[in-house]
């Protein structure tokens, strides 16, 4: 159950931000240190390990339904738990783009999306770069 001060909290940290390129999502680390409830707390650790999860796919992990699932996420952590996952997809490809070979379609695909068209659309929104110019220019700034 969240306090009177962790939701002010959340709420703080939530006005003024854009769902645009520019809002920086908090480190799973960091909302684990804020999160009260449990089932949120293995949420968040569930995502990081690495497993390419859905919402549908936690919900029923977890014994809830979908949408009391990313209500409870929102109360907890001040996020939409849609936005989130799909903030730390984007993350780990910008990583494989950076410091793999992989295709793009094989990166598309390792981080959760079913269509590479879906995949560059929001990587482009995200970075304001296709993900190819963003491989290329983050191969420039190593050498």
């Amino acid at each position: 159950m969240l306090t009177l001060n962790s939701r002010s909290s959340a709420a703080k940290r939530n006005r003024g931000n854009t769902d645009g390129p520019a809002r920086r999502f908090p480190s799973p680390e960091l909302l684990m240190e804020e999160v009260l409830d449990g089932r949120v707390r293995k949420i968040l650790q569930q995502v990081e390990s690495g497993k390419s999860v859905t919402i549908t796919d936690l919900a029923t992990e977890f014994n809830l339904s979908p949408s009391y699932l990313q209500r409870l996420f929102k109360q907890q952590t001040g996020f939409a738990i849609r936005k989130w996952l799909s903030e730390r997809r984007l993350q780990k490809a910008a990583d494989l783009l950076a410091n793999s070979y992989m295709s793009v379609k094989e990166i598309a695909h390792s981080v959760g999306y079913e269509h590479v068209s879906s995949f560059i659309r929001a990587f482009e929104r995200r970075f304001a770069l296709a993900p190819a110019s963003f491989r290329k220019q983050s191969n420039d700034t190593k050498c």
